[in-house]
């Protein structure tokens, strides 16, 4: 059996190796193609299109790459034609699959979805669409099962993949010692930062959190490098004392980390689930965010607060996220006790919304039953 899967950023590259590793635990004969990174890659996967070149974060950026991004679907369906697949699944990366998903389900291709598209968030009649281009949905929100109902889609909640994806690193815990020596960090607690996996993301969002560095002589900062980009992409922005950089090891920093600064997105969640404090920050182009903010349906904007229907982690937007607030927020959750011990008994309630452990394994045995030839 051959499978086509596509995903298009870092966390699409996490889930899909877990994925990958889980559908070959399985089925050990399946041939992969994929559209993703090194882990995918390591899982099993021939990577045809790496993610590094196709992140492309906002309204405007999304225009100004509009050729690039063209090429890269005409480049799709044709190895895709050439490949000839049993069937497709797309991971997220909802602007890029679901052009690829109308095309597919139109020459008799299956279409399987992993992780939805955040139409709740904006354009909710993206559902009617979804439910004439795809063929099967596995969604890992709990919320999400309920918002699909609305058009007559039922689809399987296989709970939150990011539950193993911890749990791996937790029962692997270094000491803080020997990770300090290991990095070559000095003993000194840390605050993890997370400016994003996109290179407008970090240039945006990077020097903001480095601002507020000398007002925590006690801590050391230190950087969590994205897999999609270079080392020497964050060179220019190290100029500060006490900031530090390591490289493919996010989740063994967080198993360290007093507190973290974290762009919104997957990582908001991933640092949850660490249990880790953090302030979820955001600011993107002037155009971009006028047009999300007209667009968007929801309260808030990191996967946290979203799934715990209220704010338990303070999310700085836009002009809010300025050295003040960032300091004074900061200085909260390092040093007031009860708050930092009310998240941590609010991350608890996260925990047990997300379902259950297993969501890899769970997904892959529901997609290939769907794929098993019908007598």
């Amino acid at each position: 059996m051959k499978l086509y899967i596509i995903s298009g950023e870092a966390s699409g590259d996490l889930h899909g190796s877990n994925l990958v590793k889980a559908l070959k635990n399985q089925n050990s004969d399946l041939e992969i193609r994929a559209w993703g990174g090194d882990l995918m890659e390591s899982a099993g996967a021939t990577i045809v299109k790496h993610i590094r070149d196709l992140a492309f974060m906002g309204f405007l950026e999304v225009i100004l790459n509009l050729r690039t991004i063209i090429g890269n679907i005409s480049f799709c369906k044709k190895d895709i034609e050439e490949f000839e697949p049993d069937a497709i699944i797309l991971i997220d990366y909802p602007g890029f699959n679901l052009r690829i998903a109308k095309w597919a389900k139109e020459r008799g291709i299956k279409v399987l979805y992993y992780i939805s598209p955040q139409i709740w968030a904006w354009n909710q009649k993206r559902g009617f669409k979804i439910k004439k281009i795809v063929d099967e949905m596995f969604v890992i929100l709990p919320f999400e099962k309920e918002f699909y109902k609305k058009f007559d889609l039922d689809v399987h909640f296989v709970g939150h993949p990011l539950l193993d994806a911890v749990k791996e690193y937790k029962n692997q815990k270094p000491d803080f010692a020997a990770f300090c020596k290991k990095n070559d960090l000095p003993e000194k607690p840390i605050v993890a930062l997370l400016p994003g996996s996109r290179k407008q993301e970090v240039t945006k969002m990077l020097p903001v959190f480095l601002n507020v560095v000398d007002r925590f002589p006690d801590y050391q900062f230190v950087l969590a490098a994205a897999p999609a980009l270079e080392l020497d992409y964050y060179q220019p922005f190290l100029t500060k004392q006490n900031v530090s950089i390591i490289e493919g090891k996010t989740y063994e920093l967080l198993l360290q980390a007093k507190a973290a600064l974290v762009s919104s997105g997957t990582a908001t969640l991933e640092t949850a689930l660490f249990k880790v404090p953090e302030v979820v920050c955001y600011k993107g182009g002037a155009l971009s965010v006028g047009i999300a903010r007209m667009l968007i349906k929801v309260k808030f904007i990191s996967l946290v607060n979203l799934i715990m229907d209220k704010e338990i982690v303070t999310e700085l937007i836009q002009s809010d996220l300025n050295e003040k607030r960032l300091v004074q927020e900061l200085e909260r959750i390092l040093n007031c006790e009860n708050d930092r011990n009310e998240l941590l008994a609010n991350y608890e309630i996260l925990i047990t919304k997300l379902g259950g452990e297993g969501a890899s394994e769970l997904t892959a045995n529901l997609m290939l039953k769907t794929l098993e030839p019908t007598a």
